[in-house]
């Protein structure tokens, strides 16, 4: 069944013995709900993006999608491209090696996957998960590294004067 808008579905899953939550909010790739996916795109620490691969305009549309991802999301997102409907492959358009050409071009995972058979589905998430649980890990680690406390000697008065940020 195709996105109509926007859809949004929580899921849980099991990776190396911990339970991750994600938040997948799917905005159907239409170009009429380009400006509000934009939204979206703030904040995620990971975002698919999937094209079909037996329409080869869905494939030369990803260009301008990860135009938008790169515009409106955090520098350091994680990205996967997905070819969907590998199942299809008399009505194929767009070959593996292509696709795999533009996610190593842009610094993207890549998958196959076929939503009917349900191959290589669990593999996109699972794939996604590790690479924003590796950045978060990373990310933690680095923040306790590098964190400072600041601590006011007791025996220096706070000043009360005008120099406040809020004084009048």
């Amino acid at each position: 069944m195709s996105t109509i808008g926007v859809d949004f579905k929580i899921r849980t899953l099991e990776l190396d013995k911990k339970t991750f939550k994600l938040q997948i909010w799917d905005t159907a790739g239409q170009e009429r709900f380009r400006t509000i996916a934009a939204a979206y795109y703030r904040g995620a620490q990971g975002i698919i993006i999937v094209y079909d691969v037996t329409n080869k305009q869905s494939f030369e549309n990803v260009e301008m999608w990860l135009s938008e991802v790169n515009k409106y999301g955090s520098g350091d997102v994680n990205k996967l491209l997905v070819g969907n409907k590998s199942d299809l492959t008399s009505k194929r358009e767009v070959e593996t090696e292509k696709g795999k050409e533009l996610a190593e071009s842009n610094g993207m995972k890549f998958l196959e996957t076929s939503a009917k058979t349900a191959e290589n589905v669990e593999e996109a998430f699972l794939t996604m998960t590790r690479e924003v649980f590796q950045q978060i890990g990373s990310d933690v680690a680095q923040d306790k590294k590098s964190a400072t406390i600041s601590v006011r000697d007791t025996d220096t008065p706070v000043s009360s004067g005008s120099n406040s940020c809020c004084s009048s």
